[in-house]
């Protein structure tokens, strides 16, 4: 079974048609969505899927659900008692998606650190994503750390590696984004 864990860039907050489209192909094809809480992409997602009526969908929410527009059926996370609601607190749900998904479909405003972590965190996992990079209008599948490494040029990022370190998204605890051959 197919699972697709879809997140995104809280700025994204409004779907085109190419992204509805690649949405009713997940419908059509009965895939499981998980999809985070939060307001910008996760919620005009939930959106879309309610006013489809598409019920094969789980949200992951930390301690406090903040949207379910569906009224799905809800997958809730705990932190450490007074943890800040901060990134690294969300993104507890956030590798729990990734490690229940096949595959990831993620939207891109270009600069959000949480949507490029769960990237990181599929692919290191060697699961595909399909990256909706906004600013650009488009759409690439990456498969490897390559994949990202090539995608991130062409949207413009010269130093890949000081690029992810500058969004503490690389060094020791994140292997960096190397070229193979």
């Amino acid at each position: 079974m197919t699972v697709v864990f879809i997140g995104g860039s809280r700025v994204v907050s409004r779907l085109n048609r190419r992204i509805t489209e690649r949405l009713d192909n997940i419908m059509n094809r009965q895939f499981s969505a998980l999809i985070g809480d939060a307001n910008g992409a996760d919620k005009a997602v939930q959106r879309y899927f309610a006013s489809r009526g598409y019920r094969n969908v789980t949200v992951h929410c930390m301690d406090v659900c903040r949207n379910n527009v569906g009224e799905w059926p809800i997958s809730r996370h705990t932190a450490q008692p007074n943890a800040r609601r901060d990134r690294h607190y969300y993104a507890i749900k956030d590798e729990v998606m990734a490690n229940q998904a096949t595959c990831g479909f993620m939207l891109w405003d270009g600069r959000s650190k949480g949507t490029l972590a769960n990237v990181l965190n599929l692919l290191n996992s060697q699961k595909k994503v399909l990256l909706y990079v906004s600013p650009k209008k488009s759409f690439f599948t990456l498969t490897d750390l390559n994949d990202l490494h090539d995608t991130l040029e062409a949207v413009g990022i010269r130093d890949v590696p000081q690029f992810l370190v500058s969004l503490g998204l690389g060094g020791p605890t994140t292997p960096p984004v190397l070229r193979f051959g």
